[in-house]
């Protein structure tokens, strides 16, 4: 089965998309719904771990498990609870964020994979269009240019 995945395409170098990755409280942290995201912890370096809270809707705790500076960074997740689903509330639990990194020339691509993130889950269709919105909005404008949605 196929993991998801996008990617996006930024006119940074390799180092400096991997800079705002391993910076998640600068494109991660925003207010939805009513509620602000909440980080606590570290995500720079191989073995950190950092938790993301969401009200009472969204818990994810996290473990760097391979960090290569400008060109990629893994997190498993280690313990979950998406109260907004009625079966599973721990889907995400050992699934894996891989941020891969792909100079081209002027540009610099980010494919991003949610491996474990499959059409069979509940959370499915709700996570691609949060990852879309994570993905493509909110952590592409941090690399372009800093701004936030």
């Amino acid at each position: 089965m196929q993991s998801y995945r996008t990617s996006i395409a930024v006119t940074a170098s390799p180092i400096d998309v991997f800079n705002h990755i391993t910076d998640i409280p600068k494109w991660w942290i925003r207010e939805a719904a009513g509620a602000s995201t909440e980080f606590e912890g570290k995500c720079s370096s191989l073995n950190d771990e950092f938790i993301l809270r969401h009200g009472d809707n969204h818990y994810s705790k996290h473990k760097l498990t391979e960090v290569i500076p400008g060109k990629k960074v893994v997190w498993l997740v280690t313990d979950s609870k998406l109260n907004w689903i009625k079966e599973n509330k721990a889907e995400w639990t050992g699934t894996k964020m891989i941020f891969e990194i792909i100079p081209d020339g002027e540009t610099t691509t980010l494919l991003f994979t949610h491996e474990g993130l499959i059409p069979e889950l509940e959370c499915y269709t709700h996570c691609v269009h949060f990852w879309d919105m994570v993905i493509k909005g909110w952590l592409f404008n941090a690399i372009i240019d800093g701004k936030e949605i």
